[in-house]
């Protein structure tokens, strides 16, 4: 079975290790954020956990510091 590359600005979401080499923002950054209620770019499927992209830029875009 051949392995699908899709470049991860043209993925919808992303794992942890994805979101935070795309947005040099540390790995445990980006768990502390999902890990807060109402976490606007947070997809849980089971146990695992996603970052939806488009809401992770708009939410880094309006922050000044993290």
């Amino acid at each position: 079975m051949q392995e699908i590359n899709v470049p991860v600005y043209n993925k919808i979401n992303l794992s942890i290790k994805e979101a935070a080499a795309y947005s040099n923002v540390g790995e445990n950054t980006i768990r502390r954020l999902l890990a807060e209620r109402g976490c606007p770019f947070l997809l849980k499927i089971g146990n695992r956990q996603l970052v939806k992209r488009k809401e992770f830029e708009n939410f880094l875009e309006a922050r000044h510091f993290l």
